[in-house]
């Protein structure tokens, strides 16, 4: 059975483990592979490579750095379809929604390709008597990201083509669930171009995430991931000493005005909640219906949709959702429409009875769409992030109390209204405390020149990624001043320049 293993110096590693964990299909629950287990001698090699290369790397002029990301964004859109088979055999999410993740991936490697421009610094002349001043962005040296599951392709890209066009060497620890679109990632790279050394993956779990956040020489780490490991890497990270961005947990809501177009909006929010089966951080799991007939307009348009839902395999051209991601997901899931249930929501379309009837399909992990209504704010399955085809419907009588609802939690990641008044749109745009808005628009994923990141416990840092907040993370300003002069006298006072 074939092993994935790490990557680096421009190569496949083997690594110093004999630790492995199996690769599932949760189409068909079977094992599909194995991954090697990293140990901290493999980051250490990985770091050692990448710190060899960063001189030569950062001094490359930009323009040549953005010419081999520009050659491996071409190697992925020529080679879409096979990095979309690889993780949706991982994963699980559909094929067309594999293809949507790299594509949005790759945006940010076109995004990436400006960097000549991007990383422009300022000059002013005469700032004194014959004096000028400059200010230019430089690479931090070797960074890191760890990555999640749910976006085995796209997260990475919001991560490394730009601190690669900023200079910068980088360490890449991807989910031990899915690991192959990392190194068809690291490949295609050397393909381009890319000199050996500069990209390396370590495949690995706890163990290798702590030897990356123990390195003298890592000078930033990436994160994406659930709120209490997000809190763990930052706060680990910061105290050896370096820059961290670590994006947490959401449970983002969509308010429904009662002037929306309900049918617009039911199919807005069917594939926002039931999309890659839930598991977004950018998933709309909560709806509120605001003023009286309001929840009961949208429950009704929403519910032959979600019992409608075509629930399959990934790689099977009908399904519109595929399974969840491991065994244990799958029954966490369900454990939370249980809680549910007993707590008193009303289980409009229950997805626990969803049984996979094609032949060879029967084992995956599947859980139905579940659809619940009247939740309130003191049930788990509207506290915790369930990360699965579950949407509950929270019905609140004013758009006031529907605003204090998304600042009751402790998540702002994302959230989206729905309405025709442009009033109400504009306030709420403002006016709600949350890091990403939609306007009409189910899932606000920034495009690859904003940058993407939530607010309270949905971040853990001062940068948000990709974009312009991406290059202010992967670079450190640099202030020069100069002068001269033919003469000098010893000034003992404050140096005055105006």
């Amino acid at each position: 059975m074939k092993t994935i293993s790490h990557y680096t110096d421009g190569k496949p590693y083997a690594g110093n483990s004999e630790r492995t964990q199996p690769v599932f299909n949760p189409a068909t629950g079977q094992v599909g592979s194995h991954v090697t287990l990293g140990t901290p001698q493999d980051i250490d090699t990985a770091v050692a490579a990448a710190k060899r290369e960063f001189p030569a790397w950062s001094k490359m002029p930009a323009l040549r750095r953005a010419r081999i990301l520009d050659k491996f964004k071409n190697i992925l859109w020529e080679r879409m379809d096979e990095m979309a088979e690889a993780i949706t055999l991982e994963h699980g999410k559909t094929f067309d929604d594999a293809k949507g993740e790299v594509t949005r991936g790759l945006e940010v490697v076109e995004y990436a390709t400006a960097a000549p421009t991007l990383l422009k610094g300022d000059f002013s002349e005469n700032v004194g008597s014959g004096v000028d001043s400059y200010n230019a962005r430089q690479a931090l040296g070797v960074v890191a990201g760890i990555t999640p599951f749910n976006f085995p392709a796209m997260v990475p890209m919001w991560m490394f083509p730009v601190a690669l066009a900023c200079g910068n060497t980088f360490i890449l620890k991807p989910s031990e669930r899915d690991p192959s679109a990392s190194l068809l990632m690291a490949q295609w790279l050397s393909e381009a171009g890319l000199p050996d050394g500069v990209f390396n993956v370590v495949q690995g779990d706890k163990e290798v995430v702590d030897a990356i956040l123990a390195h003298p020489d890592v000078k930033a780490i990436s994160f994406v991931g659930s709120t209490p490991i997000a809190k763990y890497i930052y706060i680990t990270g910061i105290t050896n000493g370096k820059r961290v961005q670590a994006l947490g947990g959401a449970k983002n809501h969509a308010i429904i005005m009662p002037d929306a177009d309900m049918d617009m909006a039911a199919n807005a929010i069917m594939g926002a909640a039931y999309g890659s089966a839930g598991e977004r951080c950018m998933a709309i799991s909560v709806i509120v219906p605001v003023g009286e007939g309001t929840g009961d307009r949208i429950v009704a348009a929403l519910k032959p949709k979600v019992e409608a839902l075509q629930v399959g395999p990934g790689l099977d051209s009908e399904s519109e959702m595929g399974p969840l991601v491991t065994k244990q997901h799958q029954e966490k899931v369900l454990s939370y429409i249980d809680a549910g249930e007993a707590e008193g929501a009303n289980l409009v379309v229950d997805g626990r009875g969803f049984k996979q009837t094609k032949q060879g399909y029967e084992d995956g992990y599947y859980v139905g769409g579940t659809l619940l209504d009247n939740v309130t704010s003191d049930m788990s399955v509207y506290r915790d992030e369930i990360f699965g085809p579950v949407l509950s419907v929270v019905r609140k009588d004013t758009f006031a109390d529907a605003v204090d609802l998304i600042h009751g939690h402790e998540y702002a990641n994302g959230t989206s209204i729905f309405t025709r008044d442009g009033e109400a749109a504009r306030n709420f745009a403002q006016n709600i405390e949350v890091g990403m808005v939609g306007i009409n628009v189910p899932i606000p994923v920034p495009m690859a020149f904003h940058s993407f990141g939530g607010w309270k416990a949905s971040i853990f840092g001062d940068h948000a990624m990709h974009g312009a907040e991406g290059v202010r993370f992967y670079t450190r300003i640099k202030t020069t001043t100069l002068r001269w002069p033919k003469t000098l006298d010893a000034e003992f006072k404050m140096p005055t320049l105006g």
